[in-house]
């Protein structure tokens, strides 16, 4: 029975993944020169299996826009008024589209990548040239979870370098991923072989086990309280005894976990 359950599953999977493959890229434009997107468009305007939804001239309109229209794809120039193409990856809070970078300088080529882009183009493009950037952001939408790991592994490593900066994690919702701030997180819930990612009103699948989100996140302000359970110890706002080895505690957004008794020295250490 497990067998025949698991091989529905896989079937489950290709079929969605074929269904995402059979729909148009919803593409966004963002340049500052009307002309380049004009041009852009036009291009775009010859691929079957694009739809161009909207359009930006600078940095901070193009988050707007990511965030209202949640595109599967954003051609994206690097240097832009408010903010720049990098600045505007890193502000992205909704579901992650596959990047491509156009620009007319070649120096920002290795930067575009390392933050987790699927292409990189060079002003003029050429149609062949193009066509094979969608290619490859079509593959990667056949891919997603890749994708999200990819711009959250290259997120992570360069807020690495800078100080007061914590690790991103990737939460799932339906076909969408998203990039999550530690302290957007209310807590980490293993639900059988399924971990949730709670914030104060949202709920996400993650992508990594309780026990490799536990190490991952060692020294910061998550504590595991239960055997299915990593807490942000920042958003608890009570702690009741209900007995001598065992706790309640309310978080900021009113959910209760109950402490195990294994873990009860640690939480106790809280209230020192």
């Amino acid at each position: 029975m497990r067998e025949h359950s698991g091989r529905n599953k896989r079937f489950a999977l290709k079929d969605e993944n074929d269904t995402l493959m059979r729909k148009a890229l919803r593409t966004i434009i963002v340049d500052d020169e009307p002309m380049a997107r004009k041009v852009l468009a036009e291009e775009l305007a010859e691929a079957e299996d694009i739809e161009l939804v909207g359009e930006a001239e600078n940095g901070e309109a193009a988050v707007l826009q990511i965030e209202e229209l949640a595109p599967d794809l954003v051609l994206l120039d690097v240097q832009m008024p408010v903010k720049d193409g990098f600045e505007v990856v890193r502000s992205i809070e909704g579901a992650l589209p596959a990047i491509i970078f156009v620009t007319a300088y070649s120096e920002h080529a290795l930067r575009a990548f390392e933050v987790g882009a699927v292409d990189y183009l060079l002003k003029p493009i050429s149609q062949e040239r193009l066509r094979a950037a969608l290619d490859r952001a079509c593959e990667a939408r056949r891919r997603p979870l890749e994708s999200a790991e990819r711009v959250a592994k290259a997120v992570n490593a360069a807020d690495s370098e800078r100080p007061r900066r914590r690790p991103k994690i990737v939460g799932r919702q339906g076909h969408h991923f998203h990039l999550l701030d530690l302290d957007e997180v209310y807590a980490f819930q293993a639900d059988g072989e399924i971990v949730w990612v709670l914030t104060a009103d949202k709920k996400f699948m993650a992508t990594q086990t309780l026990q490799a989100l536990e190490d991952r996140l060692a020294g910061t302000q998550f504590q595991r309280v239960h055997r299915s359970v990593l807490l942000n110890t920042d958003k608890i706002r009570k702690l009741g005894a209900l007995s001598s080895q065992r706790w309640l505690l309310t978080l900021a957004n009113g959910l209760e976990f109950t402490v195990s008794k294994r873990q009860a020295p640690a939480v106790r250490s809280l209230l020192r």
